[in-house]
């Protein structure tokens, strides 16, 4: 085959001359188009300088813009996912902006991850996704609940709290836990406050659940029994049970104190409010639990939320019954638009979606001693088996 049928054959350029006849009417407009350059030109006349970049800035073609980087949460997204799960997702994810929503998002959000089936390999986006819930959630409870310094009394009372169970111990909490046999039995009757706990209501003490209100309401009367053997021990405190916000603040025309008025009179407490150091109200936000404090002796009042939130509506709410209750039981009047207002920014937070409630009792427990909150999220286990051992011990008595 000859180079010819493979390739074009080299054929000389030809230059064409400007006064060249052959040129016709390309050759025309090429010099009428050299010409218009020149006259146009605006470096060739100061005069109209300025009105030429002035045109040449208007008739430019607008600059391409670099595609703004996109945040971390769409960054972590997976391109794959169908056009209606990425509108689901990015709907939650809006959410979370919102601070009054974010603890119960982030809640379901890590209550769903954990019960998902186990895998072998984790897509990056999941791990996008968790690295953009942590730094949502700040910092770990790792580097939070250092044991601050404590005297003897502290220092007694931490061992008391990170005693391990015995082996005795830890066989009967675990037969009552996990064992299937007759949920409905009644395992524990406390007489002082009517409750009832059978074996399938403390099975919330499990790994992995929510406790409930008898559970949470029976710990906090051996909180108070507790208190009453030992005085000088713990602090003087009073412990509201879980219903008791509920009805301060959703009455039928919002906040009514008429209807927890009775709660705290001298006949049935046997003193008043205004002598305790500490007042603890449960609150249960749709599903989530949060603990609020009334400290009577600092003049305070705190907000404790495991997953690091505020809510300065509660506080408010604690503050205009403060001030009604001592007004109505001791007649006293007391401003308390001065006592500071403290958020849960030092206290541990959890990491999982299940573990607020063990939070808040160890929030209770801790505050009623005296002690700093020395505790992570790797305590949770060891404290719901201690809780447990600690109800179970009412069968003895």
């Amino acid at each position: 085959m000859s180079p010819s049928a493979t390739s074009p054959p080299n054929r000389p350029h030809r230059k064409r001359r400007a006064g060249a006849g052959g040129g016709g009417a390309d050759d025309g407009s090429t010099r009428r188009r050299g010409r218009s350059a020149v006259l146009l030109g605006p470096t060739h006349f100061p005069a109209v300088r300025s009105f030429g970049l002035r045109l040449a800035l208007v008739v430019a073609p607008a600059p391409r813009h670099r595609r703004k980087q996109r945040p971390l949460h769409y960054a972590c997204r997976p391109t794959s996912l169908p056009c209606r799960r990425r509108r689901r997702l990015r709907s939650i994810i809006s959410l979370l902006h919102l601070p009054i929503l974010r603890p119960f998002y982030l809640r379901y959000i890590l209550a769903a991850a954990a019960s998902g089936p186990c895998r072998c390999r984790r897509k990056e986006s999941l791990v996008g996704m968790g690295n953009y819930i942590s730094r949502v959630l700040r910092k770990s409870s790792s580097d939070r609940g250092k044991a601050p310094p404590a005297d003897d009394t502290a220092k007694q009372d931490l061992c008391e709290v990170f005693t391990p169970l015995t082996n005795e111990e830890e066989s009967e909490v675990n037969n009552i836990l996990y064992g299937s046999d007759q949920s409905k039995k009644i395992i524990v009757m406390h007489g002082p406050s009517n409750i009832d706990i059978t074996k399938e209501k403390i099975w919330c003490l499990r790994t992995c659940n929510w406790l409930n209100d008898e559970v949470i309401n029976l710990y906090l009367e051996l909180l108070k029994e507790r208190a009453q053997r030992e005085p000088k021990r713990f602090l003087k405190c009073h412990f509201f049970n879980t219903f008791f916000y509920k009805k301060l603040a959703y009455g039928k025309t919002g906040y009514d104190y008429q209807s927890v008025r009775r709660w705290t009179t001298l006949n049935r407490l046997g003193y008043g409010l205004v002598e305790c150091e500490k007042i603890f109200i449960p609150i249960h936000r749709n599903v989530h639990w949060c603990l609020a404090i009334i400290n009577m002796k600092d003049k305070t009042f705190q907000y404790l939320d495991s997953f690091g939130g505020m809510d300065h509506a509660v506080l408010r709410i604690l503050a205009r019954y403060i001030r009604d209750e001592l007004n109505d039981k001791s007649n006293i009047q007391v401003d308390t638009s001065s006592w500071l207002k403290i958020s849960s920014d030092s206290c541990p937070l959890q990491q999982n979606g299940w573990d607020c409630g063990m939070f808040m009792l160890k929030f209770i427990d801790f505050h009623s001693r005296g002690i700093g909150l020395c505790f992570t999220q790797e305590h949770m286990d060891y404290f719901r088996k201690r809780t447990a051992k600690e109800i179970l011990r009412l069968r003895a008595d």
